[in-house]
């Protein structure tokens, strides 16, 4: 299953191209969604837009009452249309708005995080981060701009576009996953194995930055159709217990959930391993973190080791029944002191 929105590749040419957008749907009230770091790239949107506000509240997981606020800002503003320009972040807002509006959205992404091109949504209400998938949620239209993200620091492109490349893993046994998913799944994975490669190499490289945009774009629609396998299970997870930053969690557990699946999905493995340009999938994956300097260890981005023993029942419960692997109580958390730890996967 695909989903219908707009795509639009503009580099160097986002504000001309979000008007269009705005225009396209008849809207002349924007309520632009930029957080304050993000503000300098929004500029130049907003001046091109029929503003009726600028928002700047956003969280990471967004957290129910940022979302409360950020809805009762658009009632006030008579919002006619959502303009989100920033990450996964800024995009899972403009989400959380439209949702209970009914709001349409235009996101410009600048990251790799892939949320535009999904109807999946999530809020974290207090430390459980609850996911769904609704058609209200889905952007109409996508504004890929490669020069905005020629400033974002090489560490955030390398963790970003890896939780990109999970996607696309996830997608590979995902509980509604289909022929047609693996298919743009693995070449996701060959765009942004090169795209990443080039970005960590020249950071402003607008080439690499398309690249890496359009295989996070193939992975996210892949993912939008297969929907959450066992890593965004126990990403989700962890992130709304311990309140990780969700690129770099991806970013690790995804080598650790590879190893564990693969021995029970061969289709899969030899997709991957082909897709990286590898005999093995695990050994491509490796090779490529090591080029990438990826993120290694939970406990480097706040996890507290003891938080393994608290997170196992909640990860069990929410992995799907047809995960490759059977999961128990010692092989989750095996897994998760790995990806703690950084132990090589």
């Amino acid at each position: 299953m695909t989903l219908p929105q707009r795509v639009v590749f503009a580099p160097d040419a986002s504000p001309q191209a979000v008007a269009e957008q705005v225009s396209a749907l008849g809207a002349n009230r924007v309520m632009l969604i930029a957080s304050e770091r993000e503000a300098t790239l929004a500029d130049p949107i907003a001046a091109e837009l029929p503003m009726a506000l600028r928002h700047d509240e956003v969280v990471m997981h967004v957290p129910a009452e940022v979302a409360e606020r950020a809805r009762l800002a658009a009632a006030q503003s008579r919002a006619d249309v959502l303009v989100t320009v920033g990450g996964g972040s800024t995009t899972g807002l403009g989400k959380a708005v439209a949702l209970t509006t009914g709001l349409p959205i235009i996101a410009v992404p600048t990251t790799y995080a892939g949320s535009e091109a999904t109807n999946v949504w999530g809020l974290t209400d207090g430390r459980t981060k609850n996911t769904g998938a609704d058609e209200r949620a889905l952007p109409r239209s996508v504004v890929y701009d490669a020069a905005l993200l020629t400033s974002l620091p090489a560490a955030m492109s390398v963790a970003s576009g890896l939780n990109a490349l999970a996607h696309c893993v996830d997608s590979m046994w995902g509980p509604q996953t289909d022929p047609i998913d693996q298919a743009l799944a693995t070449e996701g994975i060959r765009a942004l194995a090169a795209g990443l490669r080039a970005v960590s190499c020249e950071g402003s490289s607008i080439d690499g930055i398309e690249q890496t945009l359009y295989g996070a774009y193939l992975g996210a629609v892949a993912f939008a159709s297969a929907q959450s396998g066992m890593h965004h299970k126990i990403c989700h997870v962890l992130g709304g217990m311990f309140n990780l930053p969700h690129a770099q969690t991806h970013a690790v557990v995804l080598p650790h959930v590879l190893k564990f699946n693969l021995p029970n999905a061969p289709n899969a493995a030899t997709r991957i391993a082909t897709a990286l340009g590898a005999n093995r999938a695990d050994a491509g994956l490796a090779e490529l973190y090591a080029v990438l300097d990826a993120p290694k260890a939970l406990k480097e981005y706040g996890m507290p080791e003891d938080g393994i023993a608290e997170a196992v029942p909640a990860i069990r419960a929410a992995i799907p029944d047809n995960n490759p692997t059977p999961i128990t109580e010692e092989n989750i958390t095996a897994l998760l002191h790995a990806a703690w730890e950084g132990a090589p996967s």
